[in-house]
């Protein structure tokens, strides 16, 4: 495929390499399944989160980077590398990194997981009585679901799906070559076999098969059996420009995906040098694109492991905050009619979001609706309620972003079921993906048309919304939704919107808007006025912006930056960034809002919306921007969230200048602080005062699920 040229170091320049700041951020992940203070099931969570994130990186941006190399661009990265530079780099990063992962299972996690109960066996390590019920159970459930197939040599080689659990095996006939054939790991049983009536003592899958191997080729010597995984390239561009043909695109592009060319070999560390060499020689695979990993490949059976009723070793659940007025929509429009909300999830309820769509379809004085979907999940009743508000005759517009990658398919189920139900669909613009979150409710009040509207940083997903940490703004101001109700034209028809009242719009005004509030700090500063910006984003990488945080920081602006992610810019460097800190925040909850605090000169200026500093976000995307106006919800969101924290030394790293990652230790005498421990304890509705209703577990209702498609 490629030959790599020598490792380079990372050059010190004044941008922090973004794919090795994402190995960072994936390293603070894996750092969370070895942390013993978590519950040790949770452990089990982080280290499939770990390896999932992995193969989605290789996924898109390695296999984004090898198609660079080979097809001759020389584009430099940021910070000084050559795509070739970039993917060598990745290579001596990420291997250790896998290496780490296997020790924290093996090592760690696996002793004491014996030590309560839950034994995950090695096959070897069953008695012959054992043995002798997985024999049987191979012969009756895993023997009729496998397919052995003849990789060398073979006129044509058969295809490896990516990400599946296969066992390469050796053959000998008499009289001619050692054979080897593929044999894949069965996704429809479960990886997990229990043992007899044991309830918490198990095998994996691959070793029953593995040491039964020889049932599937009866007459032929099986002289071993291997365990490998495939990573393929599955950031197939869409390049279709008409949208009439998006959804016939979206669909082609669903079984390219699958037949992506492959960016990684990862086997078991027995496996001999030659049938790893034919392994790579099918894939057109090179040495830095191969990874011996010890103990168990694909991690995601860890999640089986975790799903044990063994409630002591997960976190105590958590029960959403959910205001009596704003779990019904008459209460929520009464309570919006006299100010503005915010809702914090997931310590407050999403069942306020519910609410607030589902109006559409259960308020007669609701006449029309119009919403933004970008990952909906396989659960839905958001989409549910806009199909009973359409079915009902009430005025339904939805815009469904059919190019979320890893979505697709789950949004074209969705999409066919709203236009079945008289939902007016749309699908943006084929060329940029519209990512901003937003819910226009129009009610009629007394005659007169009012307009409400949601703008939140996360997406309209009841699974993610429990576990991911998102801001959402309720506001009827009269400028803030006919903004919106323009940028809808916009995004529906063929309106050439370029001014907006109150919002910042990517690709239109997002960008300058950030960038002249940074000069604006600046000015305040020279002025002697309050000065200072705190941010908290998913990534910062965009190169301007970047620069203008500097600017500021040299002017004296003190900037801190919650950055979950990737960050390039390099914080505390003299003379450029050293009134620059950043931090990340990896803990139970995934860390996803995105808020822009500015001081303000004493007037805080405080943006929430879908927005990340990348360039993708402000100049490729539809993205959103909206202020909170409100004095109590700003000094709120600065005091009693981004304040907040800052103060976290529990669950918190910061960064240095080189680009390495310390976990914060607390200062001598201080006590640990966990940030989203405390805002489970002080959720944001109650503190605006709104009562809690009775204190039962949030459920959703019957939902119309699409099913999910699987291919091989």
């Amino acid at each position: 495929m490629r030959r790599a040229k020598p490792l380079v170091e990372i050059p010190a320049s004044r941008y922090l390499n973004r794919e090795i700041s994402w190995l960072h951020f994936n390293q603070r992940v894996l750092e969370e399944a070895a942390n013993t203070h978590h519950p040790l099931l949770e452990r089990l969570k982080f280290l499939a989160i770990f390896e999932s994130n992995l193969d989605e990186f290789y996924m898109v941006r390695v296999s984004g980077l090898i198609e660079q190399f080979e097809s001759g661009i020389l584009e430099m990265s940021p910070d000084g590398l050559s795509p070739n530079e970039q993917l060598g780099t990745i290579s001596r990063a990420a291997e250790p990194l896998r290496r780490r992962c296997s020790s924290v299972l093996e090592d760690h996690i696996k002793p004491s997981l014996e030590k309560s109960g839950i034994h995950l066996r090695e096959y070897s390590e069953l008695t012959e009585k054992q043995q002798a019920e997985m024999r049987s159970y191979f012969h009756r459930e895993v023997f009729p679901l496998c397919t052995p197939l003849i990789l060398h040599p073979a006129p044509v080689v058969p295809f490896i799906s990516n990400r599946s659990l296969n066992l390469a095996v050796e053959l000998s006939d008499k009289g001619s070559d050692t054979r080897l054939a593929r044999v894949k790991v069965p996704t429809v049983i479960p990886r997990l076999v229990r043992l007899g009536k044991r309830k918490n003592e198990f095998v994996p899958l691959e070793q029953v098969m593995a040491n039964n191997i020889h049932a599937l080729f009866p007459g032929v010597e099986v002289l071993g059996s291997h365990f490998f995984r495939v990573i393929r390239d599955a950031d197939i561009e869409i390049r279709q420009l008409e949208a009439a043909d998006l959804i016939t695109t979206i669909e082609e592009t669903l079984k390219l995906r699958r037949f992506g060319d492959p960016v990684m070999l990862q086997h078991n560390p027995t496996m001999p040098l030659q049938v790893r060499k034919h392994l790579m020689t099918m894939l057109k695979l090179d040495d830095e694109d191969v990874f011996s990993v010890e103990g168990i490949l694909g991690l995601e059976v860890l999640l089986e492991l975790a799903k044990i009723d063994k409630p002591a070793l997960r976190f105590p659940s958590h029960l959403p905050y959910v205001s009596d007025q704003l779990s019904t929509a008459s209460g929520l429009f009464e309570a919006l009619d006299s100010k503005d909300l915010l809702i914090h999830l997931p310590y407050d309820g999403f069942r306020t979001i519910e609410a607030f769509v589902g109006s559409a379809a259960t308020d007669p004085d609701v006449v029309g609706i119009k919403q933004t979907l970008y990952r909906m999940g396989g659960e839905s009743p958001i989409v549910e309620s806009l199909q009973d508000a359409a079915e009902d005759g009430k005025q339904v517009a939805a815009v469904i972003e059919l190019k979320a990658r890893f979505d697709e398919s789950n949004n074209l189920v969705w999409a066919r079921a709203l236009e079945r139900a008289g939902v007016h669909v749309t699908y943006g613009f084929p060329e940029m993906k519209t990512h901003c979150k937003l819910c226009l409710v129009v009610r009629k009040d007394h005659n007169k048309m009012k307009s409400y509207a949601h703008v939140g940083t996360g997406n309209y997903n009841p699974g993610t919304a429990r576990g991911y940490t998102d801001l959402g703004l309720f506001t009827k101001d009269e400028a803030i939704t006919q903004d919106i109700s323009e940028l809808f034209n916009y995004l529906t028809g063929f309106s050439k919107q370029t001014k907006y009242r109150k919002l910042l719009v990517a690709p239109v005004n997002l960008r300058e808007g950030i960038l002249q509030r940074i000069r604006n700090e600046i000015v305040l500063h020279r002025k002697e006025r309050p000065s200072r910006m705190i941010w908290k984003l998913n990534a910062l990488v965009d190169p301007e912006v970047i620069e203008a945080l500097y600017d500021a920081s040299k002017a004296g602006v003190k900037i801190d930056l919650i950055i979950r992610g990737i960050c390039c810019l390099r914080p505390g460097v003299p003379g450029m960034s050293e009134n620059i800190k950043v931090m990340s925040i990896v803990g139970r909850f995934l860390e996803h809002s995105r808020v822009y605090y500015f001081s303000g000169g004493g007037k805080p200026d405080v943006l929430i919306g879908s927005a990340d500093a990348m360039r993708r976000n402000l100049d490729r995307r539809i993205e959103v921007l909206v202020p909170v106006e409100d004095p109590n919800l700003s000094c709120h969101i600065r005091d009693q969230i981004l304040e907040v924290c800052l103060k976290d030394n529990c669950q918190s790293w910061d960064l240095d200048d080189s680009g390495k990652y310390t976990r914060r230790q607390p200062a001598k005498g201080t006590k640990l602080f966990d940030s989203q421990k405390w805002f489970m304890e002080h959720p944001s509705t109650k503190a605006q005062g709104l009562r809690q209703i009775q204190a039962t577990p949030q459920t959703n209702k019957s939902v119309k699920s699409p099913s999910k498609s699987t291919t091989d």
